[in-house]
């Protein structure tokens, strides 16, 4: 066994979501549920296939975001893993009904953080070890930062 880390491309550090499911139909699915959760969003999404003529899937609202999310598919190319891209939307706007989709088996990751994904390579094929989001942390809280992180929950409109 092989193992490699691959860098997400996401230029603009766009919201993005990273998982696996085990399904053609993952593709459709996916892009139903999205604007069904979020009308108006702008997004992309792409799939592995992992049989067949094993292709990178896709669809979505955006054309950069679905270019972005095929390009990441294909860098990282491990079977039945998709990239979702959001323009306009938040993955906790997402993730609850995500998390419903009958194809959908993991999630590795929701963020726009850098991201790196740690692959292992086989005789068979590719499969995912595990991400690297973002940087480690520099401390631990205050006081006035637990205040501040509060504050702006409630400003955004997350918590009451």
């Amino acid at each position: 066994m092989k193992t490699s880390v691959v860098k997400v491309e996401n230029p603009d550090a766009v919201n993005l979501i990273f998982g696996q499911s085990h399904f053609i139909k993952t593709v459709e699915d996916i892009h139903e549920m999205i604007v069904s959760s979020v009308p108006g969003a702008l997004f992309g999404v792409a799939f592995c296939e992992a049989s067949g003529v094993r292709l990178v899937r896709s669809s979505g609202t955006d054309s950069t975001m679905i270019q972005l999310a095929e390009k990441n598919a294909q860098a990282v190319g491990c079977g039945h893993t998709f990239f979702i891209f959001l323009k306009n939307a938040f993955p906790i706007n997402i993730l609850p009904t995500l998390k419903t989709v009958p194809e959908v088996v993991r999630l590795f990751a929701a963020t726009a953080n850098s991201l790196e994904v740690i692959v292992a390579q086989t005789s068979q094929g590719r499969g995912v070890l595990g991400v690297v989001d973002g940087e480690p942390p520099t401390g631990i809280e205050n006081e006035d930062e637990k205040k501040e992180r509060k504050e702006f929950l409630r400003k955004i409109g997350y918590k009451f």
